[in-house]
């Protein structure tokens, strides 16, 4: 068998099925466009906070905000390894996202970190649902990475969680 053939053989045993690479790539934009919109919520209300305890409040949003903006790669590059597309446009990943954007001009730093704690478990949700559609299809690689992230917004809420209550 001659290396061309070797390869196609491979690639063929390895892909999926025309619907399940339009359901995934799907669950996948609906994701990144959540974790694009999450990840500007979160350095926009890192960038006006105030008060007492500024620094600590300052610096744990831009802490969570590289954590956050370090899957905005990693969602589009699976998309496209498995023969998916991803999102386009900041158009598209507004018509797409499903957390809300807030773009009022004063809150108090327990109503943003308020916010970007339930913003977390909502995030935990679309993840366990992408989960879901990955592992129908058998997709080991994006349910192993989903599993690793998983635990990131858990974190996150727990952190906003006990600061908030504080």
């Amino acid at each position: 068998m001659n290396k061309k053939a070797t390869v196609d053989a491979v690639a063929t045993s390895a892909s999926f099925s025309n619907e399940a690479v339009t359901e995934i790539s799907e669950a996948l934009r609906r994701l990144l466009a959540d974790i694009c919109c999450h990840y500007f919520k979160t350095k926009n209300f890192h960038w006006p906070m105030t008060g007492r305890n500024f620094g600590d409040y300052h610096l744990l949003l831009d802490e969570q905000a590289d954590q956050v903006f370090a899957m905005t790669d990693l969602i589009p590059e699976r998309g496209q390894k498995i023969g998916g597309s991803t999102l386009r446009s900041v158009g598209e990943c507004s018509r797409r996202q499903r957390l809300r954007d807030n773009d009022e001009e004063s809150l108090t730093p327990q109503k943003m970190l308020s916010e970007l704690r339930d913003d977390n478990s909502l995030l935990t949700a679309y993840l366990r649902e992408t989960h879901e559609i990955c592992a129908k299809y058998n997709d080991v690689a994006t349910t192993s990475l989903i599993e690793v992230w998983i635990d990131e917004p858990e974190k996150r809420r727990w952190f906003l969680g006990e600061t908030v209550t504080r």
